[in-house]
C-alpha cells in the first residue's frame, strides 16, 4: 500500500514513518500542502495521512482541492480537538480525523479499520442496479443515468448499504458499524456529516424513482417504489 503522510514536523514523520514501514507499507513524505498536491498528481496513493497546519496550504485546502478529482482515503490529523475542525474536515471530504498527542498504534489501527471496510465491500454482490442509480464496488464508481458521480470511498459505501437494502431505515449507529467499523473512534454526526455532503451530490443530477432520506429519530434510507 502507497502511503503519503503529510506534516511539516520531521519528529512525526519519522515515527509515523517507522510504524508503517513496519506495518509493510511504502511510505513517501510530504512538507507542505503544495508538496501534498504535487506528489498526490504524479502517484497513486492508498491513504493519505494529512495535517491541517501545513506551511504554504493548509489541510484543510489540501483535502478540497484533492477531493475534486481524487477519492483516495484522507485522515485528517489535527493539534486542537474542537467540534468544529472535526466537522469541517468531514464536511470537506476526510474520511476521518485524528487529534493530536496521538499514538502510532492508533495511527496504524485506523488505517487498518478504513482499508479492512474497503476490502470487505468486494463482495457477491459488486454491482447493484436500482433504476438510474448504478454502484460498482469492483472499481468504486457510481453513475446516476449514466453519468458519474466523484463521491469519496466513504460516500459511495454509505450510498452501497442504503441502495443494498432499498426502504430499510439505518440508526446512525447501524451506518457507523457498516462503513467505519467496530474500531471507528466517532460518533454519529460523522454519519450527519457524510450524508449531508452524499445527498447534495446525488441530487445534483435528476433521479425522481429514488432518493435519500433522513428518518427522524432513528438515521437515514433509500426511498423507492422500485421493486428489488
Amino acid at each position: 500500500m502507497n502511503l503519503l503522510i503529510a506534516d511539516d514536523n520531521p519528529q512525526i514523520t519519522s515515527i509515523l514513518s517507522t510504524y508503517a514501514i513496519k506495518e509493510g507499507y511504502n511510505v513517501t513524505i510530504a512538507v507542505d500542502g503544495f508538496d501534498v498536491l504535487s506528489k498526490v498528481e504524479k502517484t497513486d496513493f492508498d491513504m493519505i495521512l494529512l495535517d491541517v497546519m501545513m506551511p504554504k496550504m493548509d489541510g484543510f485546502q489540501v483535502c478540497r482541492q484533492i477531493r475534486t478529482t481524487n477519492n483516495v482515503p484522507i485522515i485528517m490529523i489535527t493539534a486542537k480537538g474542537e467540534d468544529y475542525e472535526r466537522i469541517m474536515g468531514l464536511d470537506i471530504g476526510a474520511d476521518d480525523y485524528i487529534v493530536k498527542p496521538f499514538s502510532p498504534q492508533e495511527v496504524m489501527a485506523r488505517i487498518k479499520a478504513i482499508m479492512r471496510r474497503l476490502d470487505g465491500k468486494v463482495t457477491d454482490k459488486k454491482q447493484i442496479s436500482l433504476g438510474s442509480l448504478n454502484v460498482d464496488m469492483e472499481t468504486y464508481r457510481v453513475f446516476i443515468n449514466s453519468s458519474e458521480l466523484l463521491l469519496t470511498k466513504k460516500e459511495i459505501e454509505l450510498l452501497y448499504t442504503l441502495a443494498n437494502n432499498p426502504n430499510r431505515a439505518f440508526s446512525r449507529e447501524n451506518l457507523l458499524d457498516q462503513c467505519w467499523g467496530y474500531s471507528y473512534y466517532g460518533d454519529s454526526r460523522t454519519v450527519d456529516s457524510h450524508m449531508t455532503r452524499l445527498r447534495a451530490k446525488v441530487d445534483e443530477i435528476d433521479h425522481p424513482e429514488w432518493s435519500l432520506k433522513t428518518v427522524w429519530g432513528i438515521g437515514y434510507k433509500l426511498e423507492t417504489d422500485i421493486k428489488s
